[in-house]
């Protein structure tokens, strides 16, 4: 595997991003969308286990508008400024970005994956709405029933899903009820790709994330099985 920094263009100007690529052949291309935190030592540590399964991975940094902070995870405060200056505009813009570099390395349309934890798992159905992909895995994302960052809340979107999609959430996840998990579960089904819902009763937001006290072990070890699993069938 071989890993590291590159520099990609968008309208609002240049945008880091974390790469991981296999040593064998690649079987197809993930996008990954931070969480809430920055590209974290987590994130870097999500790209890397996707090399390993044999996927190209890029991490963009959705905050270079904010010089891509990266925060402690025992810290709130300074995050809250940081999400409420992202748009819609610009995250679509990023994911344009991201998705350009992604084809420019020879992966496009169902050969390319997209994933994302917490504010990355809501744009993650974004993506996976505006664009005919290979697969997405939202991990805890948020906005399901109001909408974030200027987009419509999740719940409306999910019927357009054009991209296989697939969300986990923690039953003890205090900023998304159970009732709103079930109500995008309903919403998702409508749609005319692939989709599926899985809930996990003792995790609560972050629980796939090996770096914070919200860490559940046993429900991040399936999570993550599903998620390659995911990717097996769908990207080709």
């Amino acid at each position: 595997m071989s890993t590291g920094s590159l520099t990609l263009t968008t309208v609002d100007g240049d945008m880091p991003a974390y790469l991981a690529t296999p040593d064998r052949d690649a079987s197809g291309a993930v996008l990954v969308v931070q969480e809430a935190f920055g590209i974290t030592p987590h994130i870097e540590s999500i790209c890397r286990r996707l090399a390993d399964a044999g996927y190209v991975a890029l991490a963009p940094a959705f905050f270079h508008r904010q010089g891509s902070p990266v925060f402690d995870y025992g810290d709130f405060t300074p995050i809250g400024p940081v999400m409420m200056a992202l748009t819609a505009d610009g995250i679509r813009a990023d994911l344009a970005a991201g998705l350009a570099q992604l084809a420019a390395l020879g992966f496009s349309g169902t050969k390319v994956g997209v994933i994302g934890f917490c504010m990355g798992g809501s744009v993650t159905l974004v993506a996976a709405v505006d664009h005919a992909l290979g697969a997405a895995v939202t991990f805890y994302g948020g906005g399901v029933t109001q909408g974030r960052f200027g987009f419509d809340p999740l719940a409306e979107q999910a019927p357009k899903l054009q991209t296989p999609w697939l969300g986990l959430f923690g039953d003890q996840d205090q900023g998304i009820p159970v009732d709103d998990v079930e109500a995008l579960r309903a919403a998702a089904a409508t749609a005319s790709v692939a989709t599926e819902v899985v809930r996990y009763p003792d995790a609560g937001h972050g629980f796939n994330c090996d770096d914070r006290d919200a860490y559940h072990q046993a429900s991040a070890t399936d999570a993550w099985s599903r998620t390659l699993a995911f990717f097996a069938q769908n990207l080709r």
